[in-house]
């Protein structure tokens, strides 16, 4: 019988493998419908299963490690599994292969609405825009089971929602999740049940993660002052990524409210095409947050197309990127902390407040006009939750549903 291959050891005769990485993950890229809870059930029977990369156990060490940090989980897995493999340019080429289809396929559509948009019926677009409506309230639900299930998190909960509701002021999402953080450490500290799993840090240099973390940080701190400093579209929108990119808790849905009190009020892309455009990316393979791909692309002004989509992208995903890079050898101490994951319970009840802020305005507000559109709404949601249809195909029968003349008008 095959040995399994010792998790995470770059050094191995089998860590040098990139072009492996790229070709596994491509495949995963191409397949994987279904959301980050879906993409994990396609790492573990390819790289656990089939290819035997690493051990059930250190899979799920990984998967702790990833929930952990703020950035998509699922793609932080990935990373972490090509860094297993092939060290830091593993982590790259895992990140490109799982994460290029989707982005060019988002690419490509973006530009298509931006410039023969007209060609398009209005009414598949309002289709589109009903989905996204029954895709956030599912998130909305499964979240809140899993991150507001006391009494003391709900009403966490709640009150975030409502403070944004009440106030959407610029900021006001970046404070509360640091508020959050700092309630947590208070109310929740204690009642953490960690667990005591086998080592898999890998043999890296500890001064080479802690440069990946000091980048993390100064990018940032530094990018917004340097865009007030030198203010250009450019270097606002890598920034406005990037921050999002470090404030993604609880999965890619949560970046919907945070991108949406970015890009909106720039100007950059309208609240249509932008609920268009996220109701599309449900039906895409791969990670949610290339939902940044097509606001790029779709963006008025420079960059926009292919550049503005490319630098988007690489904006929202490279926090992620230099936190795997640089927690990696840090994460025993980290993982046995109770303050900071009593910190990250209180943030992840907030991040499920923004999101049911969201919910409302702008996704509800900004799409259901009606009666049929709420039966069209509630239609998606349960072929979603109650016949677990896949999201690809939902998206595409509610685009068509909105197309059909008469139906939704």
């Amino acid at each position: 019988m095959s040995q399994v291959a010792p998790a995470l050891q770059p050094d191995s005769e089998h860590g040098r493998q990139v072009w492996p990485v790229f070709i596994a993950f491509l495949r995963l890229g191409l397949t994987a419908f279904g959301g980050p809870v879906a993409h994990l059930g396609y790492f573990r029977a390819e790289f656990v299963v089939r290819r035997r990369w690493l051990s059930e156990h250190s899979f799920g060490d990984l998967v702790a490690l990833c929930q952990f940090l703020p950035g998509p989980a699922s793609s932080q897995v990935g990373m972490a599994i090509g860094l297993s493999r092939a060290g830091v340019a593993g982590a790259l080429a895992a990140w490109a292969g799982f994460t290029l289809p989707s982005a060019c396929l988002l690419i490509a559509l973006a530009q298509g609405l931006t410039h023969w948009g007209n060609l398009v019926p209005a009414g598949a677009l309002h289709g589109l825009k009903l989905v996204a409506v029954a895709v956030v309230a599912q998130a909305v639900y499964g979240m809140a089971r899993t991150h507001s299930g006391s009494v003391a998190r709900a009403l966490l909960t709640l009150l975030v929602a409502g403070t944004v509701l009440l106030w959407p002021i610029a900021g006001m999402q970046l404070a509360l999740i640091a508020l959050a953080g700092l309630l947590g450490m208070r109310l929740f500290a204690g009642q953490q049940q960690l667990r005591q799993p086998e080592s898999i840090i890998p043999t890296r240099s500890r001064s080479a993660s802690a440069v990946f973390l000091l980048l993390f940080f100064a990018l940032l701190a530094g990018l917004p002052l340097l865009a007030r400093q030198w203010p250009s579209q450019t270097l606002t929108m890598f920034s406005e990524f990037y921050q999002t990119g470090s404030l993604i808790f609880g999965g890619g849905h949560v970046m919907l409210p945070l991108l949406q009190a970015q890009v909106i009020p720039h100007g950059w892309v309208s609240a249509n095409l932008f609920l268009a455009g996220y109701g599309v990316t449900q039906a895409m393979p791969g990670p949610l947050c290339t939902f940044a791909a097509f606001l790029g692309a779709a963006s008025s002004g420079t960059p926009s197309g292919w550049l503005g989509g490319s630098w988007c992208l690489i904006a929202i995903f490279l926090p992620s990127m230099l936190l795997v890079l640089g927690v990696m050898p840090f994460w025993e101490t980290l993982r046995h902390s109770q303050r900071t994951q009593a910190a990250l319970t209180g943030v992840n009840a907030a991040v499920v407040g923004l999101l049911l802020a969201a919910l409302y305005q702008p996704v509800w507000t900004g799409a259901v006009r009606g009666v049929a559109d709420i039966a069209l709404v509630l239609l998606a949601l349960a072929a979603l939750m109650l016949w677990r249809l896949p999201p690809w195909l939902v998206v595409i029968a509610s685009g068509i549903a909105g197309a059909l003349p008469g139906l939704l008008h």
